[in-house]
């Protein structure tokens, strides 16, 4: 995978589609249409590319089961193939944010005059904290 290519897209036949019920306020619609949509994706027998699917299986989503299996739910329109469209957009969301391989940071040092900068600051708020003292001597 190099750098700066195309994010891998999820081919549609990987893709499994059951339609159920929506949840929530809808009156007879809701109750008698299967409109929302479960869309499943087996990461493992998936033709993402080996990286992907080991970035995807690392992380600590919800939406992917112990076996590797990836369940989103899409039940915001009433339309089954909006809910479909947008199920598919998240998961290819999913797989984007796994593709972006960040770059390594490499470690710095602060410089001389951070270092001299904040050794000054935290001498400066010492002598603010001494002016707080009690006035006088030990008097108690």
């Amino acid at each position: 995978m190099g750098t700066g290519g195309q994010p891998p897209r999820v081919a549609e036949d990987e893709v499994e589609f059951t339609a159920i019920r929506a949840a929530g306020p809808g009156g007879q619609n809701v109750n008698k249409v299967s409109t929302a949509v479960r869309l499943r994706f087996d990461i493992a027998t998936s033709s993402l590319p080996d990286l992907v699917k080991q970035r995807l299986l690392a992380l600590s989503d919800q939406r992917i089961s112990a076996d590797g299996v990836v369940q989103i739910k899409a039940q915001s329109t009433r339309s089954q193939e909006q809910n479909k469209a947008e199920a598919l957009a998240r998961l290819q969301d999913l797989v984007d944010s796994c593709a972006h391989v960040p770059k390594p940071r490499r470690p710095t040092r602060p410089s001389a005059s951070a270092r001299r900068q904040r050794v000054d600051s935290k001498t400066t708020r010492g002598r603010t904290k001494r002016l707080r003292g009690r006035v006088g001597g030990d008097d108690n």
